[in-house]
């Protein structure tokens, strides 16, 4: 019964938010701007409750790459780019913001945090003034299946599989598989085995 509940609230949010889809959709062949996208990502970041997840979760699945609808994506939380993908068993805790990156499965990613696209997206025009951000300098993050990102990370490089990101770590060069790292920049201070490398899916608590 909660199995088929669910799957009828999704499609409800999916009908709900088709409208906003569409035009996202429209503006994506019709330019290569972003500017509706991105002020449809902040009306959906702050819908409450559950009604808010699902409308979420389903306005991403119909405009990102690819969102999977069993994800969980929190309160305040938003994407930048619609490069984004989302895979299976994901945790989004509340307020987090994602840029150009490949959120593989089974991954918790704690609040406050940062992924972004990258750290060479603003370059220095011949007068040395710092020029807007480039999308054609923008890098696909990859963060591999079951990895853990504590609370107020930033996240500017792939993080291998099995790894746990201390909170407030700054990641900017790519880490090893099954490591914690900490600090900034993030350095590994402990080697995990496979088994214990990351929690296990199903349990959101872990991530916030």
């Amino acid at each position: 019964m909660r199995h088929f509940l669910k799957m009828a609230a999704n499609a409800l949010a999916l009908l709900l938010v088709s409208p906003l889809a569409l035009l996202c959709m429209a503006e994506k062949l019709l330019s290569a701007g972003e500017a509706f996208f991105q002020l449809c990502t902040h009306v959906v970041a702050i819908l409450p409750g559950p009604p808010g997840l699902f409308l979420r979760r389903a306005f991403y699945c119909l405009t990102l790459q690819e969102c999977s609808l069993e994800s969980h994506i929190g309160f305040g939380s938003l994407f930048a780019h619609r490069t984004a993908i989302v895979e299976k068993g994901v945790y989004l805790g509340p307020y987090c913001l994602i840029g150009s990156a490949h959120i593989r499965s089974n991954c918790f990613i704690g609040s406050r945090v940062s992924i972004v696209s990258g750290k060479n997206q603003h370059a220095r025009g011949e007068d040395g003034q710092w020029l807007a951000a480039d999308p054609s300098r923008f890098v696909q993050v990859v963060i591999a299946p079951n990895v853990w990102v504590g609370e107020g990370a930033i996240i500017m490089a792939d993080v291998a599989t099995g790894s746990l990101v201390a909170a407030g770590a700054v990641v900017s060069s790519s880490l090893p598989a099954n490591a914690v790292v900490a600090g900034n920049p993030a350095r590994v201070v402990k080697s995990l085995t496979a088994a214990a490398a990351a929690p296990s899916g199903g349990d959101e608590r872990c991530a916030e």
